[in-house]
């Protein structure tokens, strides 16, 4: 009877924590990248070392480098030149003074390439300047494959990066609260204007309740290109698509893809736990029938 009930317990707790396989998602992007923000493991890659145009997800190098210029508070003079950049635009005028951190708000939430100038010329003296303090953080950083020449992102054949590289950049910048804070935004109001900027970041806004920030960017050389990060059961985990007609349903894929193999490696781990434990029993149960002579 000791041995029908030992084997009866064993299979009950054998098939309750099951070994699952799921299959890599199936995405439309040229290239992609999936990784982990504690630990940069990829966990999963489509062409993410290729370089390629990126757009306005650009602006997160603008966005961590004027946060860590440690001027937030100081307010930036608008010139003609940041009026009428190209682009995307948060309606600056000539002249104006608003603070450099509404601008940051305004180049993440409304991808504004006005401020992504007036950035650029308050922090790096000129766009040229500014490139260079770009340049240099990504080599700081190990973007082996990447290169700036505007802080905005608009087209040109010597700006380009990689989906892996673009990760590696936000996993950096999430670890500074003020980015974190800015880039999980909504919304925000600027005291010198009478209406919120909203964010552009659909999966944030409406798509995806696990998102916490990224970037969006297009321009018709580019494509769509988009930076997601969600966190779901304290796991944190970073999207990077370019060229991706399809990259909302793409990210969503990503994440639950991403999410579920955690839960499956937690799976496993009690299952393989349990597995010790039952061995353990097997041995107690074994020596007890020795002891009473069960055969």
């Amino acid at each position: 009877m000791l041995r029908i009930f030992i084997f009866i317990l064993v299979t009950i707790l054998t098939l309750s924590f099951p070994i699952n396989t799921i299959a890599k998602p199936d995405i439309t992007a040229r290239n992609a990248v999936l990784i982990d923000q504690e630990t940069g493991k990829v966990l999963y890659e489509k062409a993410a070392h290729d370089r390629h145009l990126i757009a306005s997800i650009t602006k997160m190098m603008t966005a961590i480098i004027a946060i860590e210029s440690g001027k937030m508070e100081k307010k930036v003079t608008i010139t003609n030149e940041a009026v009428y950049t190209e682009g995307s635009s948060i309606y600056l005028e000539k002249g104006e003074k608003i603070p450099l951190e509404d601008l940051v708000y305004g180049l993440m939430l409304r991808s504004g390439n006005d401020a992504a100038t007036a950035i650029a010329e308050y922090v790096g003296g000129s766009v040229e300047g500014f490139a260079y303090l770009m340049n240099e953080k990504a080599e700081w950083l190990g973007m082996e494959n990447t290169h700036f020449d505007n802080p905005h992102g608009l087209d040109s054949k010597t700006h380009y990066s990689t989906a892996y590289d673009m990760a590696i950049l936000t996993k950096y910048a999430m670890n500074n609260s003020v980015f974190a804070e800015i880039t999980s935004a909504k919304s925000y109001k600027s005291e010198q204007r009478t209406y919120a900027w909203g964010n552009k970041h659909k999966l944030l806004t409406h798509y995806y309740p696990y998102t916490i920030g990224g970037k969006t960017g297009y321009t018709k050389a580019a494509g769509r290109t988009l930076i997601s990060i969600a966190e779901k059961n304290d796991i944190i985990l970073i999207a990077v698509t370019l060229q991706d007609p399809n990259d909302w349903q793409d990210h969503i894929r990503l994440f639950d893809w991403g999410f579920d193999q955690y839960a499956t490696t937690t799976f496993n781990q009690i299952s393989n736990q349990s597995t010790k434990k039952i061995g353990l029993w097997r041995q107690v149960a074994n020596t007890f029938n020795q002891l009473i002579g069960v055969k």
